[in-house]
């Protein structure tokens, strides 16, 4: 029984566990044509923030078909101490409650104290699995963790979804302390080849999936995905109709962009749910942000908190963007965009060098006198 707890007052459908008897902090690799991804690669830093204050190893999860082992060396470089590997034949296909199955087997008999994924679509699958079956709290879409280095509780901040502050949740009584973080959110460690690490191989027979792969397609991509792009051109509501994404296309083929929008330019249809930036679509970090028609909303602002650059074009000088962004434009985009694509077709290579320096935040923007 933990330590002054009465565990049947509690849940009596829970097992007694003491929290102190969890110890380590573990990242849950994807692979991603064999190699780990990027997401998962990214949730190392908060890791190695956490274990460091809580004086624990790294240690990386892989559990994949045979050959899937390759991986570990790039978990030990980027900053784990350990790699976990689980192969198998019966891994070959990603099922989430067979993936899901492996990994909350080797928790219950390694007993971590913390368990990180990314919130990808597997990560989004994997990670209520792994809490269901441990019977662990889990905190998804984090943007923050701290630890209370008394009680070792971990402290998984994210914005509840008004989005107008932040929740700092713990879970005191179970372990492990699970959480996820969306792409984006936390850089990749930079890789340390003088790193070394051991990799433990352990053999588990995972279940048979309930349900059976029929086809697969790859989706083969138009252009950079939002998450990688240097620079984006989003559209909001205040475009009126999916007419508005076409002068935006235009825009952001002059200055090597990619087209977004917010999440009412996804329900009305004017543009693919994969381009959603904001608290329920992706986490964004270019160069240079331009919202056109977007008025702002904190559930928005909180996919591209970390652009360098934000340009906002809206009709409403109140919208709250205005307050955010590092240049607003007063408007009509309807006349604010053509000019701007007939003066950058103009310029061509003045234009280009125009944007380098003001991404780089060398371009000096003086208020006329009134």
């Amino acid at each position: 029984m933990a330590a002054g707890l009465d565990c049947s007052k509690l849940c009596p459908e829970w097992p007694c566990e003491s929290p102190g008897d969890f110890k380590g902090v573990w990242v849950v690799a994807e692979l991603v044509d064999g190699e780990v991804s990027e997401p998962s690669l990214q949730m190392l830093t908060p890791a190695r923030k956490i274990a460091e204050k809580l004086g624990d190893p790294v240690t990386g999860v892989i559990v994949g078909p045979p050959g899937a082992e390759k991986g570990a060396e790039e978990l030990i470089k980027r900053g784990a101490d350990e790699v976990i590997v689980v192969e198998h034949e019966g891994l070959s296909e990603y099922y989430p409650e067979v993936y899901g199955e492996v990994i909350a087997r080797l928790a219950a008999e390694r007993k971590p104290s913390v368990i990180l994924l990314a919130a990808t679509a597997r990560g989004r699958e994997m990670a209520p699995y792994i809490a269901n079956t441990l019977r662990a709290g889990i905190t998804a879409d984090c943007t923050d963790f701290e630890v209370d280095e008394k009680t070792r509780d971990v402290l998984m901040i994210r914005p509840p979804f008004a989005a107008i502050m932040l929740a700092y949740i713990r879970t005191p009584f179970r372990r492990p302390q699970i959480g996820t973080a969306r792409p984006n959110v936390f850089p990749v460690p930079p890789r340390d080849e003088s790193r070394k690490g051991r990799v433990v191989r352990v053999e588990v027979e995972p279940p048979k999936p309930r349900a059976r792969l029929v086809s697969r397609k790859r989706i083969g991509r138009r252009e950079t995905p939002i998450e990688k792009a240097d620079v984006i051109v989003a559209g909001g509501r205040g475009l009126g109709g999916p007419e508005g994404f076409k002068l935006l296309e235009e825009l952001a083929s002059l200055i090597g962009g990619v087209v977004a929008g917010s999440r009412k330019a996804v329900d009305a249809g004017w543009i693919e749910a994969d381009r959603q930036v904001g608290l329920t679509g992706k986490t964004v970090k270019p160069r240079l942000y331009i919202a056109v028609g977007i008025s702002g909303s904190a559930q928005h602002m909180v996919g591209v908190r970390e652009a360098r650059r934000i340009a906002a074009i809206n009709i409403d000088p109140e919208a709250p963007i205005a307050s955010q962004a590092d240049y607003t434009v007063v408007g009509d985009y309807r006349e604010i965009i053509p000019a701007l694509i007939d003066e950058l077709k103009r310029l061509k290579e003045e234009g280009a060098k125009y944007l380098e320096e003001l991404l780089a935040g060398e371009v000096v923007v003086v208020e006329p006198e009134r």
